[in-house]
């Protein structure tokens, strides 16, 4: 299976990297800066100045179109808007193209203000590492928080128009730390495994060392992952709608707690790398897992149009080269099953994907949809022949305990 932690998110324990410069930081309490957002569309100018929106409360909105939660909350923020009309000013910033933001906002039309290609001042003054991150300034120009956008209600809007003091949940990202350094090994460490607890402040991530000449293939490490997440890793990154918790008792928490890990086995043992890792999680925790057949819906990916499929390129590569993100698949050396793990995986559709196509060929398949576009990854699928079905199938399934 396709690393599904690569997902900037289905999931959106969302991790954006951090550009901005520390001491540039505005705190709650401050006066925020005067930023200049050069870029803004819904707006009645191109561009768009802080200052000018003095007398208003101002809530910047720092997003991503890949990033599930900051989507989900789009309809929040625009209510918000409408319901203060022109006594608040909601203004999404992201660091996306004007092309990406007008492609989104055809398929998910909003009234709100888009800042797009922002990689300067707002960035600078309100550094992040997680989307979504959202600021709160008042009428007067003071940041009065810095939260998440669940959290801006309107009671907390009118309260801040009326003068009063909020007390919000701070959204204090970790901005210094490098989460892969926070397990440090010598190059000529055999084997070990490491448990620590969460990294305040830091996303979630794997990483596997793909292209480390010392550790390829022989280690993992695991950054402020759920139990249940890593069990999923240890076996073969089984995406989430595989998964079934029949925990009860203590271990309904241990399996939601977050905590690192860092595991390496001996050169030559590298097959051994997620077994060992299942084991010393049978070993180390109460909640147990297994895979077992269970019948669930699914989508089954089939072949459409057999002359179309022919048409794709075959390849000549002799190993497997792949990139992923939502939306895009581009990959050499590889066979339709990985379109179907892709599906999956990277949450493209919302049921797992078994591949029925019986093809077995390696292609260079290189393809890409707008995932917020009802129907589009369909198409994208019939231009290579394919199609997805709804059917039931026994699949494997990782049931907790």
């Amino acid at each position: 299976m396709i690393n599904d932690m690569k997902k900037l998110l289905s999931l959106c324990f969302l991790i954006a990297v951090l550009h901005g410069q520390l001491l540039a930081q505005t705190n709650i309490g401050e006066a925020a800066p005067a930023i200049t957002f050069p870029t803004v569309l819904n707006g009645a100018s191109r561009s768009l100045h802080l200052a000018d929106l003095k007398g208003k409360a101002v809530l910047l909105e720092f997003w991503a179109t890949w990033c599930g939660p900051c989507v989900q909350a789009m309809p929040h923020l625009q209510e918000l808007q409408q319901q203060f009309k022109d006594r608040l000013q909601v203004i999404t910033v992201t660091e996306e193209t004007e092309q990406r933001i007008r492609r989104f906002l055809v398929n998910r039309p909003s009234q709100l203000l888009f800042a797009v290609a922002d990689t300067g001042g707002a960035r600078k003054a309100f550094p992040y590492r997680m989307f979504p991150h959202s600021v709160l300034i008042s009428p007067e120009g003071k940041v009065v928080a810095i939260t998440s956008p669940q959290n801006i209600t309107s009671a907390v809007i009118e309260k801040v128009l009326a003068g009063g003091p909020v007390d919000l949940p701070l959204k204090e990202d970790n901005l210094t730390a490098d989460p892969l350094t926070y397990f440090t090994v010598a190059a000529d460490t055999r084997a070990h495994f490491l448990v620590q607890p969460e990294l305040k402040g830091v996303g979630g991530l794997s990483h596997s060392y793909l292209k480390d000449p010392v550790f390829k293939g022989r280690r993992l490490t695991m950054i402020n992952l759920p139990l249940e997440s890593v069990y999923r890793l240890a076996y073969e990154s089984l995406p989430h709608g595989r998964t079934l918790d029949l925990t009860t008792g203590e271990s309904v928490e241990e399996n939601k707690t977050k905590y690192c890990f860092d595991i390496i086995v001996p050169q030559g043992q590298e097959a051994q790398l997620l077994p060992t890792l299942r084991k010393e999680l049978q070993k180390m925790f109460t909640v147990r897992a297994r895979l077992e057949k269970r019948l669930r819906a699914v989508y089954v990916l089939q072949v459409a149009d057999a002359a179309k499929v022919k048409k794709n390129p075959v390849s000549q590569a002799k190993t497997e080269v792949f990139e992923a993100s939502a939306g895009v698949f581009d990959g050499e050396h590889v066979t339709l099953a990985k379109v179907a793990d892709y599906l999956e995986s990277f949450g493209m559709v919302n049921l797992p994907v078994v591949d029925e196509t019986g093809d077995k060929t390696f292609y260079d398949l290189s393809f890409e949809f707008e995932p917020e576009k009802k129907g589009a990854v369909h198409e994208a699928l019939a231009n290579l022949g394919l199609k997805l079905e709804k059917a039931q199938r026994p699949i494997d399934v990782l049931v907790f305990r």
